[in-house]
């Protein structure tokens, strides 16, 4: 830790060590497997995935000094294929016999395109590197399955309000800038809503608050803070995590159905320098989660739109973005299709000890045939309007409903049919 006041309190505050670090504790506390796998001295390639400001960095350089290798960074964001591969052959050259190879951390490794991703892999099957990487999307859908099959991918979860307290009161007690002042909490709800869960920002916040004038005296409560925060956090916060409240912003403004709060907050979002195709991401998303079969179209449409930016690219994907997000916001909404899965996935859970129908089930060899597998399964295309009222779920379950139709046009014609297809069993 250092006491530079050039340097933001944030970095200052950053911890060096496994037992400093604040959160995670399902990934680092005790018996957990990231902190098993440093105890070890043995670390795969990671992906870490989570908000911004919950210790991706932080975590990577404890890791990369608890297993005593060699550490490495770079930013998808200014960095490119000649950098990636300057840091290889510089470890390639290297004596790194008793380090066994060296870290290289990539922050928003989302960034980074096909090709970029694609000049890492040799070195990581090697061996030569130990890729860490650190991103805010979902893995799943930005880095390329090659590196994916050769990383362990761990969630980070936003900071609780008891961690967040921990960084606040470990800030207070250890760095100069809080040394001859008395810090005195009235209140503490702005400070944490605020930060959102991110520590950077948490900070941040604290540092603009307590370097107002030359008090001896810090009064922190939810007026101040709202009032010199709100004036002063948008320049202060460089690092551009205020995007993630204008990204918010302009979902709800699309959910409200305004399209003209929704594309002012995507013009804050895109003047920001944001990637197109988050905005896009965003959009696509939103056309299931809150549209759905409302307005079919709507998925359809914001995956052209997607398809579309990533051809373009800026300026002129601002018009495909506008032209899309104009028709999510006057769409008719839905977010059946949302509570739906969510409501499916909480029953499979607790009835996952269920059995799947013999009916139901596939019969690929003889003893399964005698068995009875698929045996009274009704072929649908067999029947009368291609249906026939058999049993789909564990007849434990019989009449369970879990899609709800909207009471928009669309779905109030499937509602219809379904309570034509089966009569009063689902409650249709």
């Amino acid at each position: 830790m250092t006491n530079d006041f050039s340097i933001p309190l944030a970095e200052r505050m950053r911890p060096k060590s496994i037992d400093d670090y604040i959160g995670q504790m399902h990934l680092v506390g005790k018996d957990a497997p990231l902190r098993k796998m440093m105890d070890q001295g043995n670390i795969p390639s990671l992906i870490l995935w989570g908000p911004p400001g919950v210790g991706k960095t932080t975590l990577a350089a404890i890791i990369a000094a608890t297993v005593k290798k060699p550490l490495y960074t770079l930013s998808a964001i200014n960095s490119g294929v000649k950098d990636i591969r300057e840091v290889i052959d510089k470890v390639k050259d290297t004596n790194l016999f008793n380090t066994n190879g060296a870290i290289l951390f990539i922050d928003e490794i989302h960034r980074f395109s096909k090709s970029q991703q694609d000049s890492l892999l040799g070195a990581v099957e090697k061996g030569t590197i130990t890729l860490i990487g650190a991103t805010t999307e979902n893995p799943s859908f930005e880095v390329i399955n090659a590196l994916l099959s050769r990383s362990q991918v761990y969630v980070l979860k936003p900071l609780r309000v008891e961690e967040l307290e921990a960084i606040v009161k470990r800030a207070i007690e250890t760095d100069l800038l809080f040394k001859n002042k008395k810090v005195i909490f009235q209140e503490k709800e702005a400070l944490f809503i605020l930060s959102g869960g991110d520590a950077r920002k948490l900070l941040n916040i604290l540092e603009i608050i307590a370097s107002q004038g030359n008090a001896e005296e810090v009064i922190i409560n939810n007026a101040i803070v709202n009032q010199i925060v709100q004036q002063q956090l948008a320049t202060y916060d460089k690092n551009g995590e205020m995007h993630y409240d204008l990204i918010s912003a302009f979902i709800k403004s699309m959910r409200g159905s305004d399209p003209n709060a929704a594309l002012y907050w995507m013009a804050r979002i895109l003047n920001g320098g944001e990637d197109p195709l988050f905005i896009a991401r965003r959009m696509l998303i939103f056309a299931s989660e809150d549209i759905g079969n409302a307005n079919p179209n709507a998925l359809m449409l914001a995956n052209n739109c997607f398809d579309a930016v990533s051809k373009i690219g800026m300026p002129e994907s601002r018009i495909i973005l506008s032209q899309c997000a104009i028709y999510l916001s006057v769409s008719i909404k839905s977010n059946a299709a949302y509570v739906a899965i969510e409501t499916a996935l909480d029953l499979a859970l607790k009835t996952n000890q269920l059995s799947v129908p013999l009916h139901l089930r596939n019969a690929p060899t003889k003893l399964m045939k005698e068995l009875g597998y698929g045996e009274e399964y009704q072929y649908s295309h067999n029947y009368d309007k291609n249906f026939s009222d058999q049993e789909f779920l564990p007849q434990e379950m019989t009449g369970t409903a879990i899609y709800n139709p909207g009471k928009n046009p669309k779905e109030v014609e499937i509602r219809a049919r379904l309570k034509f297809l089966w009569k009063d069993k689902y409650g249709y």
